[in-house]
This record gives structure tokens, C-alpha cells and sequence, in this order.
């Protein structure tokens, strides 16, 4: 299907926001509130944000806000900004069951998100990405490529908000979404899913949130629930649960296939590979010739806090892949070195997850386990439930500063130290970035 027919069929135009009462709940840290607060106000709409935590943790967000016409209610939620609201904006972190959403349901009010403001007045075609593992780095492999060709737009779950590049998106650009679980959940107060999506993956992640396995493919399948007959579902051919998706998609279905001829890359592991596999699947509907995907993929140097090479000391080479919250995503982290060479730090917030699997390849491939946070316990009783003999060495940390000195102490030369922790990081930080920059400056500094 080529680009030229990738047309973005006529909707009905979204009501006028100019005067409207809005509450935007949940200001966040990571963009997405600040964003819908920034374009509701340049739409004339009257704007309070309601979130539960102080100004000093949201002193960034806050800043930047200055200057635009917003009342701040921090610190806990009131059910009058709900109740009396004409229009709710609710950020992907905020749980369904908030006692003063069902009350805003109850008074009639209705909700939507900063993704689907989005989608609902976007006029280029919306490739959307999602999967447990991958997608943050295929969202950006597939906007590098793409970027060679047309003006390309990057953004959901990855990056700032699009809302506010509205005015600058015309119908022969393409807009590329990392779409998150919790952002998926949303589509159907819609009805809209992007044009192209493509699933990297299914692995067990946020059962806090959703609670069952089922639950959470049913939101993740929403990527393409509102397909039309025009549109185009991309599988991962090699997950076994995702294929049979295939007869549930409204449109066209294609495959892409993980281990096909490998691309020349600069970054390291089998899962990028599949990864590039899925952006080069994703640019071939827009007519991209493979050697233009190919240049383009040579020179993607990765993501922040995704398997990012921080330094190298005595030989000793260190990884940050703080982003890597799921068991899933840990287990691909260990694959992408030699075993016997890893020292990898593991642990943070419990998602309900099972860390047996993760259990398992530590205990087969890592020269030494550091587990740190709420989740600690339970990774080292799965680790020396596969454990035979001696190997891996097995800690606990109270920290994660102690994890880097234990780790050093566990690590020679040609080994690696790898912070994977396979788990979101609210028990102790307060997003996997500062975790991320914590363990980049605990190693710089031992240098």
C-alpha cells in the first residue's frame, strides 16, 4: 500500500473548546498533561489542573506553565473540579477507579484524553506503535526513517505532546505514536485507532493497572479495534499470541518477521534487530526503499536509558536500561551479551508480575544479580529456585548506590554491568529517568 493511498478520510470536526470549562487531571512530570494544559488554554478553553501531588514534586510542570491563564489545584483531588467541569482531560497515569472520576460519570461529565484530542483533529496519517517490550525504540527507528522522506512527527508516549504542533501538521506529513496501555485505554471514547499500527510484542505487564492478562491485551488491541477497510495492522510474526490477532483487525494485516536480513546497527541485541524489523516493515507502507531504511538505521545511535552505553572503566563496560520495566524487556537486556559477562541490577516497584522467567535466564546467563527495591525478595528466591551450584553470585542492596559498589565488586575485565531492573522504579525514584541518570552518575563518578 503505497503513501499516496494512505488518505485520511473526512471526520466530524471536533466541537470549539473556546470558553469551556476544563479540568485537565493529572499534571505529571513527563509531558503529556503539560502539553493538553498548553493547547487547551491556546484554544480558549478555561483550564484548572487537578493532581494529587505537591508543588514542590511538580516545581518543573509548574514552570512550565508560567504565564498561561491556569488555576493549580495541587496536592489532593476535589470532586468539584470534576463535577463541575464541562470536559475532563485525564492523563494516562491516573487510575479508572479514582473516586472522584465515578463521581464526574455519575454528574454526566464527559472525558477524554491528550491522545485523542490528537487523533481527533490530526489531518496527516497517524502511525501508531505499541507492545510490551520494543516500542519505544521502534517508534523512533520507524520517525528516523520516515524523516527521510516527509516532514515526520514523533510523539505519545515518546517525547513531548503533539497537541501543541497542531498547527504545523499538514496532510502529507506522518505523525509516529508510542501508545502506551494506559493511552490505548482511551480509543474507544473515540472511536479512532491510527492508520498504521504495528504490535512489537505481548509480555505480562501492568496487572496492577489492569489485573488480568486479558484485560490488558483487550487495551492494547485497541490499536486497531477502530481500523477501517483502508488501514493496515502490522504483527510481529514470531509472537505466537499476537498473530491471532490478525483475524480480528478490520483492515489490512501484514507481518514482520524479527529475524529477517539483518540491518547494520550501532546498537547492541537481538531485540533491536526485531525491532528495526518492525520500522522497516512500518516504512515500507510509505513506499521507503530498504538501502534509505538501511542509512538511516546505521546511524540511529538509541534512546536514553534503552541498553545506552554510559562508559567503560578497567575494562568493564556499563549499560543503562533504566526504561526497561517489565521481566520480559530484562531478559532481552541479558540476551544481548555474552553469559557469564553480566552483572546486572534488577528490582524496583511491584506490577504483579511473575519474575520466574526472569528467574530462570539470570540464573542461566548472569554472572551476578544485584536486586534492589520492593521486589527484591521476590527476584532472588526466583533466581535461586534455577540456580545450580555457586553461579550467579546473588545480592541484595539497600540502594542504588550500594547495587553499583556491589556490582563493581562482582565485575572484571570483558564483563559487563548492566542496570535492567525489569520493574517500574515509584518505589524509590520518581520516574525510570532519574533512576536512569542516578546509576549513569554513581558509575562516572567512581571513574
Amino acid at each position: 500500500m503505497t503513501h499516496g493511498a494512505r488518505h485520511v478520510p473526512s471526520m466530524p470536526t471536533p466541537p470549539s473548546l473556546a470558553g469551556m470549562k476544563v479540568t485537565v487531571v493529572g499534571l505529571g512530570r513527563f509531558g503529556g498533561g503539560i502539553g493538553a494544559t498548553k493547547w487547551l488554554c491556546s484554544q480558549g478553553a478555561r483550564v484548572t489542573v487537578s493532581d494529587k501531588a505537591d508543588p514542590d514534586e511538580l516545581a518543573e510542570s509548574i514552570r512550565a506553565l508560567e504565564g498561561l491563564d491556569v488555576a493549580l489545584h495541587l496536592g489532593a483531588h476535589h470532586e468539584s473540579d470534576f463535577t463541575g467541569a464541562e470536559l475532563l482531560v485525564i492523563s494516562p497515569a491516573v487510575p479508572g477507579d479514582l473516586p472522584q472520576l465515578r463521581a464526574a460519570t455519575k454528574a454526566g461529565v464527559p472525558r477524554t484524553s491528550e491522545i485523542n484530542l490528537l487523533l481527533e483533529r490530526c489531518p496527516a496519517p497517524v502511525v501508531g506503535i505499541t507492545g510490551s517490550v520494543g516500542k519505544s525504540t521502534t517508534t523512533a527507528m520507524a520517525g528516523r526513517i520516515l524523516a527521510g522522506r516527509y516532514c515526520t512527527h514523533v510523539g505519545g508516549n515518546i517525547g513531548k505532546s503533539l497537541l501543541e504542533s497542531l498547527p504545523d501538521i499538514q496532510g502529507d506529513h506522518v505523525v509516529v505514536l508510542e501508545l502506551s496501555s494506559f493511552q490505548l485505554e482511551d480509543l474507544p471514547l473515540i472511536g479512532i485507532s491510527p492508520h498504521v499500527a504495528l504490535v512489537t510484542n505481548l509480555q505480562p505487564n501492568h496487572l496492577d493497572r489492569h489485573g488480568t492478562m486479558d484485560a490488558y491485551a483487550q487495551a492494547k488491541q485497541n490499536i486497531f479495534r477502530y481500523q477501517t477497510d483502508r488501514d493496515t495492522l502490522i504483527l510481529n510474526a514470531a509472537d505466537a499470541e499476537v498473530t491471532t490477532w490478525a483475524s480480528q483487525a478490520p483492515g489490512r494485516v501484514t507481518f514482520f518477521n524479527p529475524v529477517d536480513e539483518p540491518f547494520e546497527l550501532s546498537i547492541p541485541g537481538a531485540h533491536n534487530q526485531a525491532n528495526a524489523q518492525g520500522a522497516w516493515a512500518i516504512a515500507r507502507e510509505f513506499d521507503v526503499e530498504r538501502d534509505q531504511a538501511a542509512e538511516a538505521l546505521r546511524t540511529f545511535a538509541g534512546l536514553p536509558h534503552r541498553l545506552q552505553f554510559v562508559c567503560e572503566r578497567q575494562k568493564v563496560r556499563y549499560f543503562n536500561d533504566s526504561k526497561c520495566t517489565t521481566p520480559a524487556g530484562a531478559i532481552v537486556a541479558l540476551e544481548a551479551f555474552e553469559p557469564g559477562r553480566a552483572v546486572i541490577i534488577v528490582g524496583g516497584y511491584d506490577k504483579n508480575v511473575s519474575f520466574d522467567a526472569l528467574g530462570a535466564a539470570i540464573a542461566q546467563r548472569a554472572k551476578a544479580v544485584i536486586a534492589i527495591g520492593a521486589t527484591r525478595a521476590q527476584i532472588i528466591a526466583s533466581v535461586e529456585a534455577h540456580r545450580n551450584g555457586p553461579a550467579p553470585a546473588v545480592a541484595a542492596a539497600d540502594d542504588l548506590a550500594s547495587a553499583v559498589e556491589l556490582a563493581d565488586e562482582h565485575a572484571n575485565a570483558g564483563d559487563v554491568v548492566l542496570l535492567s531492573p525489569a520493574c517500574a522504579s515509584y518505589d524509590m525514584f520518581t520516574n525510570y529517568e532519574q533512576r536512569g541518570e542516578l546509576f549513569e552518575r554513581l558509575v562516572r563518578c567512581r571513574g
